[in-house]
């Protein structure tokens, strides 16, 4: 049945499945790191792996982190740099755990391919030589969704057929592996990408593809995509889509890459702050000593045009938290009580509460909080 599965894949159509045109490609997959070297910001997970690289003695790993971080990408990178590009297909499995989970893939199919021996060969085609160290390896990307049976009969087979066979785990949260599973394996920690790895990167893509963006263009990426990089890339290859429809091709605005990106504008924001009676920029020199005056009907007709424009009632409780809690001229109290309205209003949408009233709700609690 092994033997079956391994030949499903070869033959002439392999090659054909495998070409596609670079212009029709998501630049996530273009962009992909081809070694470890190139994989972005985690520098301790690299030098790690590039150590282990040199002996070719590799532990099963777990790889966890938030998402868009490049943990599958450095797995895949870590496994080309092994066995290269001939060997690759025959020396790695990879299987995405949150669509077979359950146990019977890990009996069947991991194991099925976990028991087989790998064949000696150090040199490919192309004339470099690889290390080609004697075992496979076998990837278990979002290795969190599998059930806990799965997870139990997947702990027998890492141990006995160790020798032949490495795995690599890759999840976004840590404890939802089962800690007997954990303890088998090296853990490696992904981190959020910082900005300037992130804008590296982001205008080397920009450069390759020949994009005219600006910082503020790759300042506004990094803002909406919050450290996952896969979506900023996928951010900005909507935004070149978008910019190339027109006749001559309209330069790319931040405006545009936060409609894409689904957030509410931030002047739509900053109106409904200064509604509100909080400093905005352009108003700090202003005396804020006086507190704001109230007028509901200002509010109220602020929060409608907000809900009529069909914005997320949770992604512009998500902005104004931000705007409040790092706000510069709010002192502590003001922003604990702000806190708690959000929380608040926060549970009461994820119970499905009306979001208009809910904004409303926020949006006077949040005014009084900060007048007194």
């Amino acid at each position: 049945m092994a033997s079956n599965f391994f030949n499903s894949r070869s033959g002439p159509k392999t090659s054909v499945k495998h070409t596609v045109d670079p212009a029709l490609q998501p630049w996530v997959e273009k962009y992909r790191p081809k070694t470890i070297d190139d994989v972005s910001a985690q520098d301790h997970t690299v030098a790690v792996l590039r150590k282990t690289l040199t002996s070719t003695n590799l532990p099963h790993m777990l790889f966890y982190g938030p998402p868009g971080t490049g943990k599958t990408s450095t797995i895949l990178a870590l496994a080309r740099q092994l066995f290269g590009p001939d060997n690759f297909k025959n020396r790695v499995l990879e299987l995405n755990a949150s669509d077979e989970r359950g146990i019977a893939i890990v009996r069947e199919k991991i194991k099925g391919f976990a028991r087989q021996t790998p064949r000696a060969q150090a040199v490919a085609s192309d004339g470099k030589t690889y290390p080609c160290p004697p075992y496979k390896i076998i990837i278990l990307d979002e290795a969190d969704s599998m059930t806990q049976d799965a997870q139990g009969a997947l702990r027998r087979i890492m141990e006995t057929y160790a020798r032949i066979t490495r795995f690599c785990l890759v999840c976004n949260y840590v404890t939802r592996i089962i800690e007997p599973l954990a303890s088998r394996c090296s853990k490696f920690r992904f981190t959020p990408l910082n900005p300037e790895s992130a804008a590296s990167r982001l205008t080397y893509i920009a450069q390759q593809e020949h994009i005219d963006v600006n910082k503020p263009v790759i300042d506004a990426l990094i803002n909406v995509s919050n450290g996952d990089l896969r979506r900023a890339i996928t951010y900005l290859q909507s935004a070149s889509r978008l910019s190339s429809t027109s006749v001559p091709p309209t330069p790319i605005l931040p405006s545009d890459i936060q409609e894409i990106a689904g957030v509410v504008p931030d002047k739509i924001v900053n109106d409904l702050a200064r509604t509100l009676g909080i400093d905005i920029d352009d108003d700090m020199d202003m005396d804020s000593s006086m507190p704001p005056k109230f007028n509901f009907s200002a509010i109220q007709k602020k929060v409608k045009g907000i809900i009529r424009e069909g914005y997320s009632a949770t992604q512009v409780l998500s902005q104004l938290h931000d705007l409040v809690v790092l706000h510069p001229i709010l002192n502590s109290k003001q922003k604990s009580a702000c806190a708690l309205v959000f929380a608040e209003a926060d549970k009461a949408l994820c119970d499905g509460s009306d979001e208009e009233l809910w904004i409303l709700e926020i949006a006077l609690r949040v005014h009084k909080a900060v007048s007194s």
